[in-house]
């Protein structure tokens, strides 16, 4: 199920702006190495949290959970234990081992809303992960029961949290 984003942009209503080529981060952005046995970063590492969890005062982070065969966007609550959690199959699941975390920043990035497997000229999804059999996955974003929750898209799925 694909919910499009409830929230506004920097360029709300207006064509973004083009990217600046000093600009662009690289396809999966710059990444901080962790495992669920260390401990996470501290806030000025951490970045701005993409959204809130339920509680409306959690914050809730972004990255990708790394597995024997694949690579899988995920959430990262520092109030979760494990802070870990993998969008799977319709349900949010525990992750224990490595994991990336991907700090938003707002200069450089942007939640972008999309449809129907496109994305708007000049936009540049950032890569979270890929299948076992290859194919891409992105970082994407989702209302669900009015809370915003990171999850994960590609070519061949919808927004699944």
């Amino acid at each position: 199920m694909q919910t499009p984003p409830q929230f506004p942009t920097p360029n709300h209503g207006q064509s973004p702006p083009p990217y600046q080529a000093h600009q662009a981060p690289p396809p999966s952005g710059f990444r901080i190495p962790l495992s669920t046995q260390s401990a996470l970063p501290s806030p000025e590492q951490l970045g701005q949290p993409v959204s809130f969890d339920g509680d409306g005062r959690s914050p809730v982070y972004i990255g990708s959970a790394i597995f024997p065969n694949s690579v899988h966007p995920c959430k990262i609550g520092p109030h979760l234990s494990p802070p870990c959690r993998v969008p799977y199959g319709g349900g949010e699941h525990e992750h224990n081992g490595r994991y990336d975390l991907l700090p938003f920043d707002p200069n450089t990035m942007e939640w972008v809303p999309t449809s129907h497997g496109r994305v708007p000229p000049g936009r540049r999804p950032v890569e979270g992960g890929y299948e076992q059999g290859g194919g891409k996955l992105y970082h994407a974003m989702a209302t669900v029961q009015g809370v915003r929750v990171p999850g994960k898209t590609g070519e061949h799925l919808v927004c699944t949290i």
